[in-house]
This record gives structure tokens, sequence and C-alpha cells, in this order.
């Protein structure tokens, strides 16, 4: 017997099956390629540079962050993705006795994280209707840690009601998950003006088309900047490498070609969503770029089965109680979806 071995139920992602004959929408990937300039920017990368380190501090990458956001180059700090700067985020700010608060059903990685760091947390149960309420992270505790959107829900809360949270609770860092926030929800930015206990994370991954270059970012106050940057050299100081730097700044740069696409997603999203409730299924209202459907007339596993059977890939939560009998799907192109709707259809 060897001792000393860790002991973690670790992360389950999406699968990601191979072939292209497949709609894949169990991931949450953007449906769109990236910019044309993310394009030209590999297509002009120098590959020589890659003899040297990657940059520390991504200056450039932050300074047009800072530019496209209107904060400060000093409030932002890039990570390997978002999971990377909540994983440094975990270590950098929750370290009382009190519980880290979070939703029951949210992105599953916190749990991990609280795990994996032996940081006391406390999952706090969704309303009968998945929203969030506010009156639950009122009370005493070690920070609290919101994906806003909400994933796997979709529901999203009023800058007003997240500022009700960061009110009551200033002596503790509140950090809020914004992956999604660009498909509808509204974002946090404005408390970083009126709050020091703001943490806000965003990721390349799913309005920028960015999945596989892996990178995200976090704005706070200079303060918490500074912390979580000290975790990161502890950690990794090289975390983010010179390719992804270098086309993360071109999107940055291209935006508007991101703001059109994301725009063509929710209105997918809509008319999609508008489709499933003329089949009689119940749908939650989305602010991300997914929808999670509860089927009518079917099972949710059954109807998994069958549109994998059709190489038509969503995701399923068979051992969560609460939403086995709910799939999540993703928003893909327009002629997908109706693909999904179709296969659906013939199905029920």
């Amino acid at each position: 017997m060897i001792k000393g071995l860790r002991h973690i139920t670790p992360y389950t992602p999406g699968s990601q099956p191979a072939g292209t004959d497949m709609i894949k929408l169990n991931t949450n990937e953007n449906a769109y390629a990236p910019s044309p300039e993310v394009q030209r920017a590999l297509q002009t990368f120098d590959s020589g540079s890659l003899r040297r380190y990657s940059s520390l501090d991504q200056d450039g990458l932050r300074q047009v962050l800072a530019d496209h956001l209107a904060v400060a180059a000093d409030q932002i700090i890039v990570g390997n993705g978002s999971d990377d700067v909540l994983s440094m985020a975990f270590l950098a700010f929750f370290n009382t006795q009190q519980p880290v608060l979070f939703p029951d059903l949210t992105y599953g990685f916190y749990k991990v994280w609280a795990d994996l760091y032996h940081i006391n947390y406390q999952e706090i149960p969704l309303a009968d209707d998945f929203s969030l309420r506010e009156q639950d992270y009122l009370g005493l505790n070690g920070g609290i840690v919101l994906a806003n959107p909400n994933a796997p829900t979709g529901l999203s809360k009023s800058l007003q009601e997240i500022e009700k949270i960061v009110q009551a609770n200033q002596d503790t860092v509140v950090v809020i998950d914004e992956a999604y926030v660009n498909f509808g929800g509204e974002s946090t930015l404005p408390l970083l003006n009126k709050y020091d206990n703001v943490f806000i994370i965003r990721t390349f991954s799913k309005d920028a088309s960015l999945a596989g270059l892996r990178v995200g970012y976090g704005v706070g106050n200079p303060k918490l900047i500074g912390v979580i940057k000290a975790v990161k050299n502890a950690l990794n100081p090289y975390n983010v490498d010179s390719i992804a730097e270098c086309l993360a700044t071109a999107a940055v740069k291209s935006w508007d070609y991101y703001k059109q696409a994301n725009q063509k997603i929710v209105a997918t999203r809509e008319w999609f969503a508008a489709e499933l409730k003329r089949l009689g299924f119940r749908v939650l209202e989305s602010k991300t770029n997914f929808i999670l459907t509860e089927p009518s007339g079917v099972t949710a596993g059954d109807l998994w089965t069958y549109l994998q059977s059709r190489h038509i890939y969503v995701r399923y939560f068979p051992n969560v109680e609460r939403l086995k009998n709910f799939l999540r799907i993703s928003i893909g192109r327009p002629a997908e979806m109706e693909k999904v709707v179709q296969a659906i259809q013939e199905f029920l």
C-alpha cells in the first residue's frame, strides 16, 4: 500500500466524439468559426519566437481587454482558460474557516476545486424553478461563487440582484463567472467601481470561438489582482502561451465580428426554444448559448440515446437527481438546429 495518495472525484467534462459526420451540441462551443483577423494572426505568427518563453503578464492582451471593457490594465489577469483563473481564485481568495457558497446546480468544477484545495464549502439549493435566491447568500460565509448566467440552467440574474449579494458580503470576495454573459446576460462590470470585493471571470471559449485555444481572464480591483497574481507566480508564471496571447488579442480587436455571430446564436436559440415549446417541451429561459429542456412524452434518457444514434450529441445528466429528466442542448447553426428538431419530431 502506497501512502499519501490523493483520493478525489474529478470533474466530468462533456464527451469529445471523433469524426465529422455529426452535430455536436454537448459542450457549449460557439457555432461559428473564429474571426478572419484571428485566422490571419495564426497564419502570420512568427514560429521562431516559440524558442523563447511566453510573456509573464500578457501586457498587450491586457491592454486591448482594458480598452474593450473600459477598465484599467492593472485590473486584469490572464490565464490558461477561465478554469485556470477560477482555480487560482479559489486558492487566492478563500482562506477562512467559513464555507464558500455556490449553488447546488452550477458549474461542476467549483465543488472539485473546493475539495482539491481543502476549502470548506456549502452548496445552496436553487429554487424549484431553478432560480437563484439572493437571500440565501446574505449570511456568514467565506466567499461566494456565482455563474451568471448560470450553467447548466441558462438562467440569469440582473445587475441589481447580484449587487444585493455583493453589497451584503463586502468582507469576502464574490466571484462572478461570466462565461456566457455575451449571449444576453447583464454584466457586473459596473460594480467594480463601487465594491472592492468583486472578481469577474470570463473566457474566450464561448463567445470568441476559441475553446481549443485555452484563454480566459479575471477582472477586479488591483489589490485582488495582486493576490491572485502571486498565486499564479507560485504555480506557473508562464501559464499563457505565446500563440494563445496573439490570437486572443486578435479576437478582442475584431469584436464586431463576434458581436454579430453571437447575435445570430441568440436568434437561433429563441427559434429553437419556440420549436421545443411547440412540441410540449419545458424550456428554461436561457441567456446563454444553450438551453435546458425537459422533454414531453419521452424520457430524457431515451431521447438522448436516440439522438446519439443519429450522431447528434447533447448533454444528459443521469446522475444528477434534479436534472435527470432534462437535456442541455448547445445552440448550433440554424441548419443544424432544424435537423435536431426534425430528429426529435421523428422520435416522438
